[in-house]
Parts: C-alpha cells; structure tokens; sequence
C-alpha cells in the first residue's frame, strides 16, 4: 500500500490543461536535452501541491495516510516527511526543545547542521568530546559516564543530542542515556541519519526509538530507497510537543515541497515493510564476502569494533578501510580508486575510506571494490609513493564548558579576517568543517586553538577540502571584532 505515490502516479498521468506551476507543465515545455535524458514520465509526476496530493504543513490526505504508515513501520507515535533534508529534522528538533539562552548538550563530533539550529534557536551549547580512537584516528559516540557528568556540571540543561550511528556505524549506549534523560524528563534527540535502515533486520542495532529516544531524525536517502533529500522525522512519547515540531518544519522547509522526493518516501517505507529482511540478509552476505577478501590483502586494515567505550553497537554494513598501510592518505586512496577504477567511496579521512553497503549494490559492486584495492596493493609502492600520513595521537579532553558566545550571538556580531597565525585565542565567527564528513572543527563563538588550527591546516595537507570559511583556503580566518 503506497497512498501517495499511487495518488502522484495516478494524476501524472490524467489528461488535463495545467494552469499552475512548475512552468514546463507536466514536461511538456521541458528542455529537449533533459527529457532525452530522463524520459517525459519524472515530470508528468513533477506536480505541486494540487488538493488530491494533500498539504505537506497541514496533511488530511495522502500524505496523512503515508506519514501514519511509516509511523507504523518505523516504530514512531507521529511521523513527518522530510524533503529538506535530515538537516531541516535537526533544526526542527533543536527549535522545539530549546530556546534563546538555553542549553543543550551535544557531542562534539555533531553535524554542522546542529550548529544551524544552535544560531536559529539562540541556545547554548554544552559540548562533549566522545572517546577518541588515535589507532584509527576516529571519534565514537556520547557515553552515560560523560552525559552524567555533564548534568552535573550543568543541571539546567533542557535537552540531549546524540550521533548514532557515526559514518563508521558506531552506536553509543543510547539505552543507558536515554534512562539518564528520562529520569529528568528532557528529550533526548537521536541523530539517526546514517541509521534508517536498523528496524529492518535483527542482525541490525536496534534502532534509536526502541532504545528511548524521544526524536529521531532520519536519512531514508542515504541507507533506503528514497531519492536524495527525502528524510524522516519520527516522534515517540509525549516529552516533545508535535505542534512545536509543525511549527519548526514550517520555518525550515520548503513551501514548494517536491512530490517526487514525498513518493519516493511513501514507496522506500513500502519496500522495507513488505521485503526489507530479505534484500538486507543478501547485503550482509556481500558485506562479510568484502570484509574477509578486503583483510587478506597487504597494507589493508578492516574497521571491526567490539562493544567498547563509546561503542555499544556496530554496523556490519558499513565499511571502513585503514589505508595507511599502503601509505597512502585516505584523500589520496580515493582519488586513485575513482579514477582509473571507478570506485566511489562515501567518505576519505586522513587515514581511512568509508564505503556505505546496502542492498542496491551487487555481487559485481563488491568484485570491483576487492579488484580495485588488489591492485592498490600491489601498485602502491612503483605507483604511488607516499609518506604514511602523520595522524595526531593525543585524545581531546572531555570539555563541559561553554563557548565564549552563543553560536548565535557570534554568528550575527560585528567580525573581521585576520591572519590565521594571528586568530589564536581570538573568538571564531565562521562554522569551519572539513567536508566530508561536515563535522564542524570551529564555530562561531568557541576560542580558537593551537590543536584546532594545526588540525585544519593538516586536514588541507592531506587533501581535504574545507568549506564553511569564507577564505577556503585558510590564509585567513573571521573572528569576532570587538
């Protein structure tokens, strides 16, 4: 049962006269070069808000009926369809648990996407560092020990949000902060881009409403079949006001929201419901088939956490690869890999390369993946001479101070660019992250430090790109004028 992809389906294909937007009018008027491309039938369906397609802001329809499905399916009281983006989610949930001048706790490994909700809503964040893996050069997720600690140190705080899963898979113990949140009746907001696919097979975590979150934010894009932007927002419990959460999506999202991305929701919620075990029981086959090939081969190292601190869950499908051993930096083993053999990772670091699987891929994606890295291996050294990348080794202190300025008291104050020797200890007025994976290294309203700053200009010696600044290049940095 799909309600509103049926509804789109059905109407893109009733004869009519269009009088209303968008102006290539069911494709007739589409350009001759995109409709070789893509066929006229994706812009037959390309249609607006028309009364038998419901009203995304204020559903009564097909869109209620979707949304109550992937309520059910997903685990979720009330469900919201998303075509923002999981960023949109994020903002949404910051602006209807915190306001100006409250506080929220936040990992620091958080997406930058929670730092827009910060400068919209006006709330102060409390940061923790979670554990730090210098092995790997990689952060893991929020533990009960340091979110205790942090209402200790700061017991006005009025919300939680956590990152589960990292882009490596890591989930943290989110039943045990969930307890912690619960016993103070705040909501605790889950992160859960890279996990929308957990409900669908017990090999899976579970998923961040059965462990206790309040509000979960969803990536269908990323891990399902929906098109790219098209997320969820689930809500369970009655800690957060769904008005509030109406309200908040109709500041951030689109009034012309597209019915191609709210179908593809509708049908990625259908294909899960009805067949999801079985096409997620053959990804784990082609992901244990890649992990044992990927660790036989010389110079190749396979990212496989046991339950650790900060690590209560793993993600069998997602797969990181430790290249230093080639040496080569993960920046560099991605560039060779796309080029000349075509394979694609989702996120290169320093050290390592991310590769997300899901039941799109198939036997021959992962024979590619296993011929390409043989071939690294054996080439590295006449091919590819590098130095091994020098991975910082020291573990950031878990912080539960405050910034020096709300983000968004820094984010609207009066700044300047100054040299990027000259901006240590001055207060940051730029959201900086090395992208992927969109992790902020500074933000507006936090001090500027020496490890900071030595982290960036590694990251851009590594071949990492920087955007968020206003100089890219980093030769210089805005701070805060005063």
């Amino acid at each position: 049962m799909t309600p509103l992809f049926s509804r789109l389906l059905a109407l893109a294909h009733d004869n009519h006269a269009a009088f209303y937007a968008p102006g290539h009018k069911g494709g007739q008027g589409i350009f001759s070069g995109l409709a070789q491309v893509w066929g006229k039938e994706i812009f037959r369906a390309d249609l607006p808000e028309l009364p038998d397609l419901d009203n995304l802001f204020a559903p009564e329809g097909v869109i209620l009926e979707a949304q109550t499905l992937a309520a059910e399916t997903f685990g979720a009281d009330q469900t919201w369809f998303l075509v923002n983006g999981s960023t949109c989610g994020i903002i949404a949930a910051i602006l209807a648990t915190v306001g100006e001048g409250e506080k929220i706790l936040l990992p620091r490994n958080i997406h930058q996407s929670a730092i827009s909700g910060l400068i919209l809503s006006g709330a102060m964040p409390v940061f923790v560092n979670p554990p730090y893996d210098p092995t790997w050069d990689l952060s893991y997720g929020l533990t009960p020990e340091s979110v205790e600690l942090a209402f200790q140190t700061h017991p006005d705080i009025k919300a939680v949000l956590a990152l589960s899963p990292t882009y490596q898979g890591v989930c943290p113990d989110l039943k045990a902060i969930a307890a912690i949140t619960q016993r103070r009746n705040i909501p605790l907001i889950v992160d859960e881009a890279h996990g929308s696919h957990f409900k669908f097979h017990p090999n899976f975590p579970p998923t961040a409403l059965e462990l206790g979150a309040d509000v979960v934010i969803q990536s269908t894009h990323k891990t399902l079949g929906a098109m790219t932007q098209a997320s969820m927002l689930h809500l369970r419990g009655t800690r957060v006001d769904p008005q509030k959460i109406n309200r908040a999506l109709q500041l951030v999202g689109s009034t012309s929201p597209s019915y191609l991305l709210l179908a593809s929701l509708d049908a990625a919620r259908a294909q899960m419901a009805t067949m999801g075990e079985t096409l997620w029981l053959e990804t784990f086959a082609l992901a244990q088939q890649a992990r044992q090939t990927l660790a036989s081969i010389p110079g190749l190292k396979i990212f496989d956490p046991q339950p650790q601190t900060g690590i209560e869950y793993f993600d069998p499908t997602r797969l990181t690869i430790d290249v230093s051993g080639l040496g080569l930096t993960g920046y560099a083993a991605d560039e060779i890999l796309t080029e000349p053999f075509g394979v694609i990772a989702e996120l290169p670091l320093g050290r390592s390369l991310t590769f997300i699987l899901t039941f799109g891929n198939t036997e021959q994606d992962i024979q590619r993946l296993i011929n390409a890295f043989q071939k690294l291996s054996q080439n590295n050294q006449a091919q590819y001479p590098l130095d091994r990348p020098k991975i910082p080794t020291t573990q950031p202190e878990t912080c539960y101070g405050l910034p020096q300025l709300s983000p968004r008291q820094a984010f609207f104050a009066t700044s300047r660019a100054v040299a990027l020797e000259a901006s240590l200890n001055q207060i940051c007025a730029e959201l900086i992250c090395p992208y992927p994976p969109g992790i902020p290294a500074m933000m507006p309203g936090e001090k500027i430090t020496a490890a900071t700053l030595a982290s960036l200009r590694q990251t851009l010696q590594l071949g990492g790109v920087i955007t968020g600044a206003n100089d890219p290049s980093l030769n210089t940095i805005r701070v805060i004028d005063y």
